[in-house]
Order: structure tokens, then C-alpha cells, then sequence
């Protein structure tokens, strides 16, 4: 087991250098999950998309730059609406969102590696439903400047898929026994450790604090109590 609870064992992580673990160690270990690939295979297969139909312009950046800006308060939004939520009972039978349990069961054990991942069956989910979105995002675009539509649409999907990737890594490598050396990474690492170990109910970013300074969930942490549920949310 590790000495600490957020992280993995050390042994989980295999190290070249058995006295150091490297940021490169991390991402060979990271590379070998099925998360990671399938976020990889769709930025590709977006890359390629976006190659084959040419046409580069000042509004392929439009949409990526809204994806960039609006990231914060999206990762905001899913981790208190989907990640966080408690479902719905009807009857005997609980209705909840794609990836909600597997959340719970992160909180509970947030040292076992399983856990960190989107589980693959989300992820399906997940992919396309991103192309959907942008899909949507990008039609204004369209609608007021002009220009090809697909070219901008795949323009927008691997800023989203690039998001996602970036997403999926900081989670994981905040999770490792990879210690910060950046001021920012010292700054998500520890907000984070706090959202697992002080209370749940703030510190919801994990690549970014900007949502939880706007929406009010970043407090100085000494004027936060300690919650009973942050290891079992919802009492699970």
C-alpha cells in the first residue's frame, strides 16, 4: 500500500531509475491505459479529418478558443452535476450519469489506479457526444463568418479532444507519487488533495482553479471543516 492515501504504490508505476520517479516513467505507465488511447485515437482520427479537408483560416480558431476559455467552468460543471451527483431513485431502480459510480468508488479508494480513468464504457459515450457538441458550437460560426463548416468543425474537435487528453493526464499524473515542481502544478495538486481529503464540496477543478475561484468553491482551506463524506460521497 502507499504511505499516501492519494496516491498509487510506488511499485505501481515502474521506474527506471528505482531511487527516482521521472515524468517520463509516468507517461509510459499512463500510455499503457485503455482511457488515454481511446482519447489519443480520436484527436487522430480528428487531425487527419482536419488535414484532409484543407482550408485553414482565422475561424478554425474561433471555436477552439471558446473550448480553451470555457474549459474552467465546464470542468466545473461536471464534476458537481455529473461526477458529483447522487442520481435519481424511481422505485427500486437508480437512474444516474455515465461515470457517477465509478467517481464514488475514486473517492473511497483514491490510491488504487483503476479508479483515476474514465471508465471506457463513458468514454464511448463521451467521444461522440463531443463531436455533437462542437458540431453545435461551430454552426454559429458558420451561420456569421462564413467559410466551410467541416473544416472549422474538426478544427474545434481536436481542441476538444486535446482538452480531454490534457484532462485525463493531470488527473493521473496528480495521483501518481510524482511530486509538483511548478507553482501551478503545486497549486491544482494540493487543491485537488484537498477536494479528496478536507471536503468535497469545493476545489472541483483539476487542470484548472479559475471555475472554483469564479463560482465560489476555492476558500482559504482553514475556514473549511472537514467533511465526514469526503472519502464516501453521498454516504456511499
Amino acid at each position: 500500500m502507499s504511505a499516501d492515501p492519494l496516491t498509487f504504490d510506488a511499485r505501481a508505476i515502474p521506474r527506471r531509475n528505482p531511487d527516482r520517479l521521472t515524468l517520463a516513467d509516468c507517461a509510459r505507465e499512463f500510455a499503457r491505459h485503455t482511457s488515454p488511447r481511446l482519447i489519443a485515437l480520436a484527436f487522430l482520427a480528428a487531425a487527419i479529418g482536419r488535414l484532409v479537408l484543407g482550408r485553414f483560416g482565422y475561424q478554425d480558431l474561433i471555436v477552439p478558443a471558446f473550448l480553451v476559455v470555457s474549459h474552467p467552468f465546464t470542468e466545473w460543471v461536471i464534476h458537481v452535476y455529473i461526477l458529483h451527483s447522487p442520481g435519481l431513485r424511481l422505485g427500486n431502480r437508480k437512474l444516474e450519469p455515465l461515470a457517477a459510480p465509478e467517481h464514488r468508488l475514486h473517492h473511497a479508494r483514491p490510491s488504487e489506479l483503476r479508479w483515476v480513468f474514465i471508465p471506457t464504457y463513458a468514454l464511448l459515450a463521451f467521444i461522440p457526444a463531443i463531436a455533437g457538441l462542437i458540431a453545435l458550437y461551430t454552426l454559429p460560426v458558420r451561420l456569421l463568418l462564413g467559410g466551410p463548416y467541416l473544416p472549422e468543425l474538426f478544427s474545434g474537435l481536436l481542441a476538444a479532444y486535446a482538452i480531454l487528453f490534457a484532462y485525463e493526464w493531470t488527473h493521473f499524473l496528480i495521483h501518481t507519487p510524482y511530486r509538483p515542481r511548478s507553482p501551478y502544478y503545486r497549486l491544482i495538486w494540493r487543491n485537488h488533495r484537498l477536494h479528496h481529503f478536507k471536503n468535497e464540496r469545493f476545489w472541483f477543478g483539476v487542470t484548472s482553479h479559475l471555475g472554483d475561484v469564479a463560482l465560489g468553491t476555492n476558500p482559504p482551506q482553514r475556514t473549511v471543516e472537514r467533511s465526514p463524506t469526503a472519502r464516501a460521497l453521498h454516504g456511499a
